[in-house]
């Protein structure tokens, strides 16, 4: 195909488009997409292990192009070895399993605050109320539980900025003219612009007063010093703080545990029983089913920086390879009858280092994965004790294409009645 029409693949349908591909050509294959370039797709979890664990030989691409303007080139996602796992060590700590349980109280407080909010008796979009949950459980892990003007202001900022990143009509034109749209976009900075304002504005306002063992990210951030004892730069902060706080895709992942929750009842009486006297155990495998059903992204982009052999050829030095999580969460040898949802496959067997891999591998993997996966859980129990949630509509919600992850359609639409 040309690479108009491949682009025009991968912007509008690219799951389906994934899929087709792999059916002609097998687990390797190559994208040539107008404006994207040139990437080797790799569908085996052995090809996966070598990208994963190739250590200095694999630098860092963009995949969303999306990404890079918003988050910054000195975020930690995009930095290239040797200064991302310098970053990573400083940044890490945040992440920490007894920085996220301490924050498990608050997660489940934020959400027991919004659900209150729902509407009884009348269908609503459930994706936008757990936007809702998600930005504010990730600003007050950042800043602190405050409640001053200074934050509901950056609150405010943020959701305009969401706003922007999934209006259909900007993603149209991302995919027309490609990654450098955004750059030259002025209702990008418009949107863009009062955020990075707020972050700083904040980042200068803990700097002069100082650090006094506050444990919010932030002031993790700001106290923090690299080896020779130098702090992070102003740019650095705010490339890191605004990699935090973009709308992430753990909302869309909760709108997808209900989506496939509710058209599937047994599940759902399982998992409620579990919120309400369980050990969680069913919770956490909701989670991992969710997360290899609905992945956040379809790829991982990566570019050699030395030559690998990978699907049986030698790709050289500066070949772009994916990784392609939704075809490998989607094979029948790894997964009996994978389009079924169905929670109980994680209860018999934990998920595969390589063939459930949602949030990356390597020293390239999400920092913050474990967080998301306990604010999912937290969240996932809190609503199902609190509310009785029933689908809107007869048909399951299809995938649609949002700023970084794949949505509902109808954006998760559900009536709760409380319980």
């Amino acid at each position: 195909m040309p690479r108009a029409l491949q682009a025009i693949g991968w912007t509008q349908r690219p799951l389906p488009f994934l899929e087709r591909c792999q059916r002609r050509f097998g687990d390797s294959f190559t994208l040539r997409i107008l404006h994207w370039g040139d990437w080797v797709l790799l569908a085996d979890p052995d090809d996966v292990k070598r990208v994963f664990t190739a250590g200095a030989a694999v630098g860092v691409d963009v995949a969303n192009p999306l990404l890079g303007p918003v988050l910054g080139a000195r975020s930690v996602m995009l930095l290239e070895e040797p200064d991302h796992l310098t970053r990573r060590k400083l940044v890490l700590p945040a992440f920490h399993r007894k920085g996220i349980e301490a924050d498990a109280e608050m997660m489940a407080a934020v959400a027991r605050r919004e659900v209150g909010r729902w509407p009884a008796g009348e269908p609503f979009e459930l994706w936008p109320r757990m936007q809702a949950i998600t930005l504010e459980v990730v600003m007050q892990a950042v800043f602190g539980r405050g409640e001053d003007q200074r934050l509901e202001s950056m609150r405010e900022r943020l959701q305009a900025l969401t706003e922007w990143m999934n209006d259909s009509r900007n993603l149209a034109m991302l995919a027309v003219f490609g990654p450098r749209w955004i750059v030259r976009s002025r209702s990008y900075r418009a949107a863009m612009a009062p955020v990075e304002e707020a972050v700083m504005d904040e980042v200068r306002r803990r700097r002069a007063a100082g650090v006094n063992g506050d444990t919010d990210i932030v002031s993790m951030l700001v106290a923090a010093r690299y080896e020779d004892g130098s702090p992070l730069t102003e740019r650095d902060l705010r490339d890191e703080l605004l990699t935090l706080l973009s709308d992430g895709p753990t909302s869309t992942s909760l709108a997808w545990a209900f989506e496939r929750l509710l058209r599937n009842p047994e599940k759902l009486a399982r998992a409620r029983a579990d919120a309400l006297d369980g050990d969680g155990a069913y919770l956490d495998a909701v989670v991992q089913e969710t997360l290899r059903l609905r992945p956040p992204v379809p790829v991982v982009v990566r570019r050699l920086l030395e030559p690998l052999r990978l699907g049986g050829y030698e790709l050289p030095r500066g070949a772009t390879v994916a990784p392609c999580i939704h075809l490998i969460h989607r094979s029948v040898r790894y997964y009996e009858d994978p389009l079924r949802f169905e929670p109980e496959r994680f209860l018999a067997k934990p998920p595969g280092t390589y063939t459930w891999i949602p949030f990356g591998g390597g020293v390239r993997r999400c920092l913050a994965a474990s967080f998301a996966e306990m604010e999912m859980k937290r969240v996932l129990r809190i609503v199902l004790a609190g509310v009785d949630l029933q689908p809107a509509g007869d048909r399951s919600e299809r995938v649609r294409k949002s700023a970084i992850s794949f949505s509902p359609d109808r954006r998760g639409l559900v009536v709760a009645e409380r319980c």
